[in-house]
């Protein structure tokens, strides 16, 4: 196994040096210069932007200790000893995945180095110093990612056994208020360290540094989300099938500690569920960010007076969000104890949507607000600029609340959609289960596709105003929408630690279900008397199995509702990434727009390319995740003992190991794919290359939203009958488990990874894009972009007939 891990790295690295054997220097997109920031003043010169940037460095901070204060509060709330022990082991195996994945990293980050020393070095003739400087903030970006990714995980595995023992106190809303403080602490820590991170680079580093210095910190908390999205998105399911086919195979209740794959899934909901959207969402915020700063640096070099301007304007709306949501968080606290404080029962969904509400009309009042008292007093041709701006990011802001509302359609619990998932299998089983969870996802493509397309409408119609028009360069007109398309991406962030929290509900909701199993509470002597002693009241062990459930069922809807806001920020944004290549092109050739038409060939073969690499992308990760359910069933049941109480450490260990295999080697062939088919094609041809980033983003949007919402619909559609008809262990039961586990890498590992995947293609493929270009030898690009394409087909002929089940594995499960 070691030799066949170094003969791929082997071969990634030769490709890697084959590239450095070409180019010539040259200065493009990814060397961009900021205006000198240090001139822009506000209010009539009464307000200095750096002066602006330096609180935003004071309330990041605040954010950041917001977030820990919440994690110490949360530690010190009461939990049985049992419970707290299964909590442990879980951040032990949590922990190992992380450091394996922290060696993973490393690894990767090395060939992106070797490209970015060859490109700012070798091309652009940098000295070693400033160089140094630019990979620093490549591994910031990817420390950034992985440390939030660790405190997401390191909080969520103390708030499962304090929600686990909640549950037991006869008050339901204790249990949310765990939950959401948890992901409270991770949202606004994540935003926090994020920006903290970027105005650092804007405000300290000098200005002809601060361009690439963000294109670094881009390119390495994208590749660090990337890594732990897909592998934490194969892992997690990997052991949730695992573990869950038992229910069928063996009638095991929900997370009996006789399944040794339980713990393998209370590991993979952290590390998929968790350490994924939490890394995810520090590289959306941060490339989203970038996005914009580079088209403003580019569209607006010959103006730097209001690229500047509005530079520092993008980051007082991001230093602003982190106040709104802190603002909003107490206000619902407060709603919420009144509205729901001692009731028994009630819906658990309420407490979030009212959250996402309160903190979106927040959003908008805000950025209405400091953007007339930032731009208000702008004269001539920019006045009443403040306002088109403003409506344009609460189109986004507005879609960070509608486009959970019309995901809660397919995927809530009290959804028809759910219910007809159940209906269909009463009379149907498993195979009117998948068709109608098939119909639910494709439904919701449709209309959250139209959600997204009628808020960018409205973008593009307000981004003709003279205003925003006088902003463009003549030559770049048709840029105005484009801005207006990266504001619209920007202001899906416009709440964005409350997009992050009511996501990280589901983890630790689902964790605490678990718990409560493993930890064998209602067997337990003391247990009674550890409740009253922390509560003053006698357990209701079933009401509290029923609170567990609901939570989770809650926690899926608001899992599902997350992943369109965050994919959709990665194509919105994506268009305002790819300006930039279209910049470069036209500095180096010029007349580009008209090579950019749907009629010409290189652009519509361009689009198909990008659509096939999208399904094969989810065809790679899917059967990855197969592949290792498959290991996964055949160890549990060749080792699964009936007779005792709890499965071994041992057997728990080996169930984790085999999912981090078979995360790993997923990744591995995806991460090769993606990078040198992104190499092949912009050396192939730039326009060609044009087409395929787009085909990429929209292909991609779609696809991730139908597999996420039909595997949402999937879900709680078995939770409906395990909470709501309470008919576990029945055939509708077993129909309702078959249609989740086909729901399960729908949802959490092919849609979910394909975030990150779109945001690296863009952002590597600006480099690479300018290495293509420069190249005076025709003959030599054309061989390379033919050396990288094999090496990208050989990976994804890997990613199949390497990973799939095979005939000997079969005939040894027989035997």
């Amino acid at each position: 196994m070691l030799q066949k891990k170094r003969s791929i790295w082997t071969f990634l690295l030769s490709g890697i040096f084959l590239l450095l054997f070409a180019g010539a220097a040259f200065a493009g997109e990814a060397d961009i210069k900021l205006p000198d920031l240090s001139a822009v003043t506000f209010l009539g010169g009464s307000l200095m932007g750096l002066m602006i940037l330096k609180v935003g460095l004071a309330i990041c901070l605040v954010g950041m200790i917001f977030g820990i204060i919440q994690y110490v509060q949360t530690k010190n709330l009461p939990a049985h000893k049992a419970m707290l022990d299964v909590s442990q082991t879980i951040w032990e195996t949590c922990k190992t995945y992380l450091f394996q994945q922290g060696k993973f990293l490393i690894g990767l980050w090395i060939l992106i180095a070797v490209c970015m020393i060859y490109y700012f070095g070798a091309l652009q003739g940098k000295p070693a110093s400033e160089i140094m400087i630019i990979l620093i903030c490549s591994i910031v970006g990817i420390l950034g990612s992985y440390v939030v990714a660790w405190f997401g995980i390191r909080i969520n595995t103390v708030a499962n056994s304090r929600a686990a023992f909640a549950s037991l106190s006869g008050n339901p809303l204790n249990i949310v208020n765990i939950c959401l403080r948890s992901g409270m602490s991770v949202g606004l820590l994540l935003v926090s360290i994020e920006l903290f991170f970027m105005i650092i680079i804007l405000a300290y580093i000098p200005k002809e540094l601060c361009g690439p210095c963000f294109i670094g910190f881009a390119i390495g908390e994208s590749l660090g989300a990337s890594a732990l999205r897909i592998c934490g998105g194969i892992f997690t399911k990997i052991a949730d099938i695992g573990s869950d086919l038992m229910k069928i195979v063996f009638h095991l209740p929900e997370d009996d500690p006789k399944n040794p794959g339980v713990i393998a899934d209370c590991t993979g909901d952290n590390a998929g569920d968790s350490v994924g959207p939490t890394a995810d969402g520090f590289e959306t915020y941060g490339v989203t960010g970038v996005a914009l700063i580079t088209f403003l640096a580019l569209a607006l070099a010959g103006n730097p007076e209001m690229g500047g301007k509005l530079i520092i304007w993008i980051f007082a709306m991001r230093i602003l969000m982190i106040l709104t949501s802190l603002v909003s968080y107490f206000i619902n606290n407060g709603i919420s104890a009144a509205a729901f404080g001692g009731k028994k029962e009630f819906n658990f969904e309420h407490p979030l949507t009212t959250l996402v509400w309160i903190t979106s009309i927040i959003s908008i009042a805000v950025t209405f607000l400091a953007s007339y008292v930032l731009l208000g007093d702008l004269a001539d041709k920019y006045a009443g600029l403040w306002m088109p701006l403003s409506i344009i990011i609460s189109c986004g802001t507005i879609a960070g609340a509608l486009i959970p509302e019309f995901t809660k359609i397919f995927t809530s619990t009290s959804s028809r959609h759910c219910e007809e998932v159940v209906n269909a299998s009463r009379q149907g089983g498993p195979s009117l289960n998948i068709l109608s969870g098939l119909v639910a996802g494709n439904f919701s493509a449709f209309w959250l596709g139209m959600v997204i397309v009628f808020l960018m409408f409205i973008a593009y119609l307000v981004s003709k105003n003279a205003a925003v028009m006088a902003l463009m360069p003549p030559a770049f007109t048709f840029a105005a929408p484009v801005f207006a398309f990266g504001l619209v991406a920007f202001g899906f962030l416009g709440m964005g630690p409350v997009t992050i929290a009511v996501d990280s509900f589901g983890p630790v909701s689902d964790n605490a279900q678990s718990i409560y199993e493993l930890s064998m509470i209602e067997s337990r002597s003391d247990a009674k008397a550890v409740v009253k002693k922390e509560y003053g009241i006698e357990p209701n062990f079933e009401l509290a199995k029923h609170y567990l459930e609901s939570g989770d069922g809650a926690g899926n809807t608001f899992k599902a509702t997350a992943k369109p806001v965050l994919i959709g920020t990665a194509v919105v944004g994506a268009t305002t990434m790819v300006f930039g290549i279209i910049i470069l092109l036209e500095g180096l050739f010029g007349h580009v727009v008209e090579h950019l038409s749907l009629v010409q060939p290189e652009i519509i073969l361009g689009l198909i390319t990008g659509g096939c690499v999208i399904y094969w992308f989810c065809g790679a990760s899917i059967q990855a995740v197969t592949t290792g359910s498959y290991q996964a069933v055949v160890f549990i049941k060749n080792n699964i003992n009936l007779d005792k109480k709890e499965a071994s450490i041992e057997d728990s260990k080996k169930v984790v190991q085999i999912c981090t295999q078979y995360a790993q080697k997923g990744m591995i062939n995806i991460f090769i794919v993606i990078f040198f088919m992104c190499l092949a094609l912009s050396f192939f041809n730039p326009y060609f290359f044009i087409g395929y980033l787009i085909g990429i983003a929209f292909f991609g949007l779609f696809q991730a939203i139908f597999m996420a919402n039909a595997g949402g619909c999937w879900d709680n559609g078995k939770k409906i009958v395990e909470v709501d008809l309470k008919m576990k262990n029945t055939p509708l039961h077993e129909a309702s488990v078959v249609g989740d586990t086909v729901g399960d890498p729908f949802k959490d590992t092919s849609s979910v990874s394909l975030n990150p995947v779109i945001k690296f293609t863009t952002l590597f493929g600006l480099l690479a894009t300018e290495i293509a270009v420069t190249m005076t030898n025709t003959n030599l690009k054309y061989t390379l972009s033919a050396i990288f394409f094999v090496i990208a087909i050989i990976f994804v002929y890997r990613s199949f007939y390497s990973m799939r089940i095979v005939e000997e594995d079969l005939t040894t499960a027989k035997k």
